[in-house]
């Protein structure tokens, strides 16, 4: 039987500072950790927590020198040495030591093993501890200065202890990683935390990204528009909660009481609505969003610029000086302060403010036009004066005549019930003259109108020949053309203007798509539209001449503008088309002309801003379509990574995916045009170009597009 020897502990005593030295056994060699400095602070604030080992020093003969060499403890030596040094403790303090005197275990073993067989604070540990020193009264800064960090790393380990107490355990089995420990404190609700831990555990992703969108999926991010709108301080000063990520560039957080942040944007657009309609307008309709051609059919009254008083002159004037002084001083600075970019950014604001001045409008016209006012994608508000309803604008007055092509040739006013004219009013070189005659017959032939069915047989030849005239003159026709399309395009009401019967019919896209206005496309084309306005007449019957004095280039550009309002690419099922009245063969044919023209115009849809998103795709098809997304713009393999995912994870990570891969939908892309193979010659015969089929062609059929839209 083994017989075991009592374990005897080495003695402690105090010995003073003075007579100890380091000794060369320390086997530490390369700095670690905290500082010394830092560390000595700490000493100076709480004391020695724990004893030097040390050894009595030993001459060549064996004998003790009367000091004592430190194998372990090194670094509280040196602490101990720099607060000397300050003269913060006497050189004679005594010091508490571990005395060892074991001729069978080295100095340096001592040393390897204090700092060996030492284990570091579990960061849970570490994040609890502080939590409780919080409880007991300690401020943040108190504690950040206390243990060398800075008060931001505090609150972050704050907000780490404050994580359900269940995902603590977790945490501490090694079941989680600290970055999905730390992708939790993203949210305070404990419930709603371990709820997605357990929906996580049938998920193959359980990365922190996913962690923190299904923790904020209800919430509204701090730059949505309509935050910018009411402002955060006005959302937060109302009771609301906005969520903050420690961790993670958050872009000011997430706003947790959506119902709140709603009431207040329709209570402040409503109020703005008042506002703006005060100025006189029949009627103002206010919306976050309008949906896109929500102005179709309506007119926009033109409004005045107003003359800049002296005052606006004068101040306009001082800001425009200080922003030049300010641009001058800072111009070669690598960075500027705060305030003086707050500054510059308030100039830029009220100059706006004061050189885009509200149009005044004729009071007579506001009383039967409108204004929508809305939200920009900015946040501040967006509104549009001076749009008239169909049934808004002025009744035309009646010409009095019966038919339209007689009464261009005759005076309505001299005919009676029977056709025939009493007095002729007969102008001659601008005066007037009334003639009678002793012939009534005569009379009656000479000064009887035309019969209405002489006029149009006699306008109809002229049209024919007009047709011919304009055939051999391609510039007057383009110029017709270019009148007629742009009349419809700009003038409301203003058909009668043109003899050309040519009109743009793409039909209204608002009621396809959501969002279509903060479009990439939609903002070009309301821009260009804009720019156009400007430069042509107010009047529909001056147009002619305006588009006459254009260069070639203009007028081109302006014929390609309004074209464009005629192309309709849209795909339906047939049967929505004018209650079923449109054949499928006229859907699919227009699909596959539009392939012809976006080849042409080289059409990129990358280039014009979509992206797969949850909204407008992976959240509106099946998993299996959103796998194949996946696997045609990444691989096979991310693809199967996703593949045990719940359709919501799943649209969400693949549209983190898909961001920036330059994917598109199906019913998104441009067949390429295959190239007409040319059959083998046979006996002689010569070869026969086949022309490829619309599916060959990479065209989509109808049932192709049901299937993309499920």
């Amino acid at each position: 039987m083994t017989k075991h020897v009592k374990i005897v502990l080495s003695g402690s005593r105090d010995i003073p500072f003075n007579q100890l030295v380091l000794s060369q056994a320390n086997v530490r060699r390369v700095k670690a950790g905290v500082s010394i400095d830092a560390l000595a602070a700490d000493i100076a604030r709480r004391g020695l927590l724990q004893s030097l080992t040390v050894r009595a020093q030993r001459d060549a003969e064996g004998n003790e020198t009367g000091l004592f060499e430190v194998p372990a403890g090194g670094r509280r030596f040196r602490a101990l040495e720099k607060l000397v040094k300050q003269r913060r403790m006497a050189k004679t303090e005594p010091v508490p030591c571990i005395v060892r005197d074991d001729d069978q275990i080295s100095a340096e073993e001592d040393s390897l093993a204090e700092n060996v067989h030492r284990e570091a604070l579990h960061p849970l540990d570490q994040f609890r501890a502080m939590q409780q020193l919080v409880m007991q009264g300690t401020d943040i800064e108190t504690v950040a200065a206390t243990f060398m960090t800075t008060p931001a790393v505090v609150k972050q380990r704050l907000r780490l202890a404050s994580v359900s107490p269940k995902l603590h355990e977790v945490y501490a089995e090694d079941g989680m990683t600290l970055e999905q420990l730390m992708a939790f404190s993203v949210a305070e609700d404990h419930e709603r935390q371990e709820q997605v831990w357990e929906l996580l555990q049938s998920s193959y992703n359980q990365q922190p990204y996913m962690i923190r969108s299904r923790l904020t999926e209800q919430a509204v991010r701090a730059t949505d528009k309509r935050v910018r709108f009411v402002g955060l301080h006005a959302y937060v000063a109302a009771g609301g909660y906005v969520l903050r990520d420690l961790f993670e560039e958050d872009q000011g957080g997430w706003l947790q009481d959506v119902t709140l942040l709603d009431r207040m944007v329709d209570e402040k657009l409503k109020a703005e609505g008042v506002r703006v309609g005060e100025e006189g307008w029949k009627w103002v309709a206010v919306a976050v969003d309008f949906p896109y051609d929500y102005d179709d059919g309506m007119r926009v009254i033109d409004g005045d610029q107003p003359e800049m008083t002296d005052a606006d002159e004068a101040r306009l004037t001082s800001l425009r000086e200080e922003a030049e002084a300010l641009e001058e001083e800072w111009s070669g600075a690598g960075d500027i302060p705060d305030e003086v970019d707050a500054r510059v950014t308030a100039i830029d604001e009220e100059i706006s403010a004061i050189v885009s001045r509200p149009l005044v409008y004729q009071p007579t016209e506001m009383a039967r036009a409108g204004v929508f006012v809305s939200i920009d994608v900015d946040g501040s508000l967006y509104v549009e004066r001076g749009y008239v309803r169909p049934e808004d604008e002025p009744a035309e007055e009646s010409t009095g005549g019966d038919d339209e092509g007689a009464d261009a040739f005759t005076d309505p006013t001299q005919r009676d019930d029977g056709g025939n004219s009493g007095a002729a009013v007969v102008s001659v070189g601008g005066a007037v003259s009334t003639e009678t005659g002793d012939d009534e017959d005569d009379q009656d032939d000479m000064l009887r109108p035309l019969p209405d069915r002489l006029v149009t047989e006699l306008t109809t030849y002229r049209t024919l020949a007009l047709r011919n005239a304009v055939a051999h003159s391609p510039q007057v026709a383009f110029a017709a053309v270019l009148h007629a399309l742009t009349l419809e395009t700009f003038y409301s009401y203003s058909s009668a203007e043109s003899c050309v019967g040519i009109s743009v019919r793409g039909g209204s896209l608002g009621v396809h798509a959501p969002g279509l206005n903060d479009s990439a496309p939609a903002r070009a084309i309301d821009e260009r539209h804009e720019g156009w306005s400007e430069r042509l007449p107010d009047q529909p019957a001056e147009l002619w001449d305006f588009l006459i004095a254009f260069s070639a280039d203009d007028q081109a550009a302006l014929f390609a503008h309004c074209a464009s309002f005629g192309i309709n690419a849209v795909w339906e099922p047939a049967n929505r088309y004018n209650d079923g009245r449109v054949s499928a063969r006229t859907v699919s044919g227009r699909i596959e002309h539009s392939h012809v023209l976006a080849r042409a115009a080289n059409l990129d849809m990358v280039a014009a801003g979509w992206t797969a998103t949850v909204d407008n795709y992976l959240g509106r098809v099946t998993k299996a379509r959103i796998l194949s997304a996946i696997d045609d713009a990444k691989g096979a393999e991310a693809a199967g990574r996703l593949t045990g995912l719940k359709k919501p994870e799943m649209a969400k990570e693949a549209e983190r995916l898909l961001e920036g891969s330059g994917w598109l939908a199906e019913p998104l892309r441009t067949p390429p045009v295959e190239p007409v193979e040319e059959a083998a010659a046979i006996d002689g015969e010569p070869a026969v170009a086949v022309e490829p089929t619309p599916e060959q062609d990479g065209g989509e059929s109808e049932e192709h597009f049901a299937v993309a839209a499920e």
